[in-house]
């Protein structure tokens, strides 16, 4: 129990401490806001470069990214079949079938669900799963396909750029050779005290938007399980093909915390109409609550 608390009560105790936030006005709207802007510009990013330049490159590098990305793919038209069949919403329900909001909360939880893992063990996952959301899934999610746009967001993002040098050091050796130089202490440095507050600090921002009053859950529950349906085949593929074909690359642990986290939080966004706009956040709310949930449930089954 003393572990299972390690694990789950700092999320617990965030979120609590963030709804008090909203309801006591303690911190307004615009902090929020700016405090996300901090999370994707800066400290995520460095999450991501010291993750990615002491990652050990073999040929699970190149190929998981490239499994992620299929797997993307799969889990949309899933998404897209199970809402027209069963009349689940709009044209945008079927997009919550589809990615992870893996920026915003999935590094948070990983460190707290394995302390003792590299953070690249989730983010060789991320990366697959990251270009599929940045180009296949934006594409198809604005209906438009002004591919000039697409690359000029994708080039002003700050996490890709940390992703691309980061694997830039580790796969050209030159963070080994800092270690050599006497300098890679003062890089493991920088990075770690930058990235040391992006999990309380995403935690913040996501509980704020947390009111389980407010959510309408027998609208909801259709698109909860149809979410839920998706991932349970998501998941039984990556075992399948990490206990076969692949041999094991893929760390099973980041494969499960991939599958419970929320789709990404700006599809309500490119919502058509003000009622499915309504429906996509609530249904947002009511799967990152059961993310939550999942999350605790893992702390306790693993530990």
């Amino acid at each position: 129990m003393t572990a299972v608390l390690q694990t789950a009560l700092p999320v617990f105790l965030v979120l609590a401490l963030s709804m008090l936030c909203r309801s006591k006005r303690f911190i307004s709207r615009d902090g929020i806001d700016a405090l996300k802007w901090v999370v994707v510009n800066i400290t995520l990013p460095f999450v991501l470069l010291g993750a990615f330049a002491t990652a050990e490159y073999t040929l699970r590098s190149l190929i998981l990214p490239v499994v992620m990305f299929l797997l993307c793919c799969v889990s949309l038209l899933l998404g897209k079949l199970i809402v027209r069949l069963f009349r689940l919403g709009g044209r945008i329900c079927g997009f919550l079938a589809a990615g992870f909001e893996a920026g915003m909360l999935g590094y948070a939880l990983f460190v707290l669900l394995f302390p003792d893992k590299s953070v690249s063990e989730f983010a060789l996952l991320d990366i697959g799963q990251t270009l599929f959301v940045f180009t296949l899934y934006k594409i198809l999610l604005s209906g438009k396909t002004d591919r000039k746009a697409i690359v000029r967001d994708m080039c002003h993002t700050p996490i890709l750029w940390a992703v691309l040098a980061g694997v830039l050091m580790g796969s050209t050796g030159l963070y080994n050779a800092m270690g050599s130089w006497g300098v890679s202490g003062i890089f493991d440095a920088v990075t770690d005290f930058i990235s040391a507050p992006t999990g309380a600090i995403i935690l913040l921002t996501v509980g704020y938007d947390l009111v389980p009053s407010q959510i309408p859950w027998k609208k909801t529950f259709g698109l909860i399980l149809m979410r839920l349906a998706v991932m349970a085949v998501i998941l039984g593929i990556m075992v399948l093909l990490n206990r076969t074909v692949l041999q094991g690359m893929i760390f099973e642990g980041a494969a499960l915390l991939m599958v419970i986290l929320p789709p990404p939080y700006v599809i309500p966004v490119f919502a058509d109409e003000p009622s499915e706009r309504v429906q996509i956040s609530s249904a947002l709310s009511a799967l990152t609550l059961v993310t939550v949930v999942l999350f605790a449930l893992s702390a306790a089954l693993l530990r």
